[in-house]
């Protein structure tokens, strides 16, 4: 056989390797048998073997990868990977359906498309000229791991599109979006492996299944039966459909899986809430795990128009199905220290299996609300989880109980460092007070160098531990005055992480003090109350030689908080940290800074924020109140204009309803911030 034949039959052994390959895993309609198809595989392999000028980065014999990988390279994508907002009911739904067309004008008609919710990892996969060429995952939206060798060894990806002749041209450049899974049988089978191996098992598909993907070496990856499903276009060059409907459609007639057993079109949303309500009684019977159902506007220019709200398309929402429960034995109370001193109690609990996981601990939020449900060490307890919430104890089955049963009190020291607890009058929390317990240490500095505080970057829970065991440092102060010599000393600081993170610390020192001052670890005083501070005392010291009385004349600042902020500063060790700061050249003072103000739609408006918001986040609709000339706050009073409220909103919502302030819902408040109200 001449070279040239050999090259062709090269050719042809991939077409008729991937197509086979697209009947068998996708359509699920094999045309030849096992033993057929190793039968073409191997003879390809031996082709590339003895010419490996013929290998492709399509050829079906690289799905099982080869090179290990020191790292994963990140990738940015061609455009956000967005998130989705949540309804929990079908009210939420019809709401969103309200909020939505409040933007469109009024002679649109809409119609939905219903999709499955996968709990998977979210790929995007970059297809040139047909061919496979770059798969990344979600990461945090703007950049991803690029896991293009692991992504060439899940069936269910095309490395070349069409997968089928009869499929229509694949477009120069393709980006598209899908979720990586386990199917449940795959995922016993995976199971059942380990353990005639003597390992452990793995619990969470989904957790299972990024780490598979992730793997340095993608011979390992290959060894892991993941499977995708597709389900958007993100970037094409050339036509493309101009539904969502026809977009799964399209993907389909490519090569890649839809999940058709879920996809549905509807012209109403009554219908489609109807499907839903259908739905949660049959979602156990799906072939892998979905923790709900995905409604999408079906036309995407429709969507494109709608925009976005923080980090959600508004043109589409994910509806959650009901928190699974299961009861357990509680075993025992734990008190967890907390970087204000704050304890919580944690049930510690026998281990059982709850929406997917196997769970040995839950929140039990405080201790009041232990008395209240009167619950006690040894009960039967009724444990919820929802979706990626923590795990909690939604109170005792009282008729399980054995009279063994002890009642759960409050500590009175400190579980760490032994100090007495305290508890301010007309608080919850019970709080260690000793700010130099050691424990309030390290989840202070935690926080101090996290993103939201002083943004360290290089600095993660085992690396700040890590510094405090060696006594590299005692505080957050000590990280200004960190050299490389000490650094490289320890387990995992190479060369570059260290004069990575010397560069950051270094950046840190310029940051603006209201970050400065939410980082301190004082309570009540997050980054919100922070940026109050700031606007009336324009220092560090200035703030430090504050009393209750003026903080207390402060609009959103309470007697605690006050009193917390005059404590702190009255600490000798906070005032060492302080001069510590000072030494070091952090900046201590306040920069003139200009706010962009977007509108003054909210001008000598006050807000107050509370419980969790359908879209925002608490941050985003204080930044969204602050750009439009409004205020917000931390506490109710009677100067007050509007509380915002959510979800789980507290006594802050309780204290404005006695005082008669108006309460707004999200949707009132972006009315507002439009100018429509």
């Amino acid at each position: 056989m001449s070279q040239n034949d050999v090259a062709a039959r090269a050719v042809e052994l991939r077409r008729l390797l991937n197509e086979h390959n697209y009947r068998y895993h996708v359509l699920t309609a094999p045309v030849i048998t096992d033993a057929e198809y190793d039968a073409l595989y191997h003879e390809l392999k031996a082709i590339e073997a003895e010419n490996p000028d013929l290998i492709t980065p399509d050829s079906p014999t690289q799905r099982v990868g080869s090179d290990l990988q020191s790292d994963l390279p990140k990738v940015r994508h061609v455009a956000p990977v967005l998130s989705l907002g949540n309804a929990f009911s079908a009210d939420d739904i019809r709401a969103w359906r309200d909020r939505i067309g409040r933007l469109l004008p009024d002679d649109v008609t809409l119609d939905f498309v219903v999709e499955p919710k996968f709990d998977g990892l979210t790929v995007v996969l970059t297809y040139v000229d047909g061919m496979l060429s770059l798969a990344a995952t979600r990461g945090d939206g703007e950049v991803g791991d690029d896991v293009t060798p692991n992504a060439r060894t899940v069936r269910t990806i095309p490395l070349r599109i069409p997968a089928s002749p009869d499929g229509p041209s694949a477009p120069s450049r393709l980006v598209v979006r899908g979720e990586v899974l386990f199917l449940k049988r795959d995922f016993e089978r995976l199971n059942e492996q380990m353990r005639e191996e003597g390992l452990s098992l793995y619990v969470n598909a989904r957790n299972t299944a990024s780490g598979a993907l992730k793997q340095k070496d993608a011979r390992i990856t290959a060894r892991r039966p993941l499977t995708m499903y597709c389900y958007a276009v993100m970037e094409a060059d050339g036509d493309v459909p101009a539904t969502q409907w026809d977009t799964l459609g399209y993907l389909r007639s490519l090569g890649f899986l839809t999940a058709d057993e879920v996809i549905r079109h509807f012209d109403d949303l009554e219908s489609v809430i109807e499907y839903i309500q259908m739905f949660e009684t049959r979602r156990h019977d799906l072939p892998y795990e979905i923790d709900g159902l995905v409604i999408k506007v079906n036309d995407l220019g429709t969507t494109a128009n709608l925009g976005v709200v923080g980090k959600d398309p508004r043109g589409a929402i994910a509806y959650k199905f009901p928190a699974e429960e299961a009861t357990t034995k509680l075993l025992d109370v734990a008190a967890n220290v907390g970087r204000t001193g704050v304890l919580t109690p944690t049930a510690v609990l026998e281990p059982v299996f709850v929406s997917g996981v196997t769970v040995r601990q839950a929140s039990l939020h405080n201790y009041d609300l232990i008395e209240q449900r009167d619950i006690r060490v040894g009960d039967t307890v009724v444990v919820k989880r929802s979706g990626e919430v923590i795990p909690y104890v939604v109170g005792p089955m009282a008729g399980a109980r054995t009279g063994d049963e002890r009642p759960i009190t409050p500590p009175t020291a400190c579980p760490v460092c032994g100090s007495p607890v305290q508890r301010d009058e007309g608080e919850v929390a019970y709080y260690c007070a000793n700010p130099a317990c050691p424990e309030r240490v390290a989840r202070n500095v935690e926080y101090f160098v996290s993103r939201s505080s002083m943004d360290i970057d290089g600095l993660g829970e085992r690396g700040v531990r890590l510094l405090l065991t060696n006594g590299l440092i005692e505080d957050e102060a000590d990280l200004f005055t960190l050299n490389g010599e000490d650094l490289l000393e320890l387990e995992g600081f190479a060369e570059k992480k260290v004069q990575n993170l010397l560069a950051s610390i270094q950046a840190a020192k310029d940051r603006p003090l209201q970050r400065l001052i939410g980082a301190l670890g004082i309570r009540g005083v997050g980054n919100t109350i922070a940026g109050v501070l700031v606007e009336h005392y324009h220092s560090l010291d200035e703030l430090a030689a504050a009393t209750v009385e003026e903080l207390q004349s402060i609009e959103g600042l309470g007697p605690h908080t006050a009193g917390a902020i005059v404590e702190w500063f009255a600490n000798e060790r906070n005032r060492k940290l302080i001069e510590k700061f000072r030494a070091a050249g952090v900046r201590l003072e306040a920069q003139p800074t200009e706010t962009e103000t977007a509108s003054n739609h909210l001008e000598g408006l006050t807000f107050v924020l509370t419980g969790t918001l359908p879209n925002l986040k608490r941050d985003e609709a204080a930044a969204l109140i602050e750009q439009h000339g409004g205020k917000v706050t931390g506490s109710v009073s009677k100067k007050t204009s509007f509380i915002v409220a959510g979800t789980d909103a507290g006594s802050k919502l309780t204290k404005a309803q006695d005082l008669g302030i108006p309460i707004l819902g999200e949707d009132d408040l972006l009315s507002m911030v439009d100018g429509r109200s």
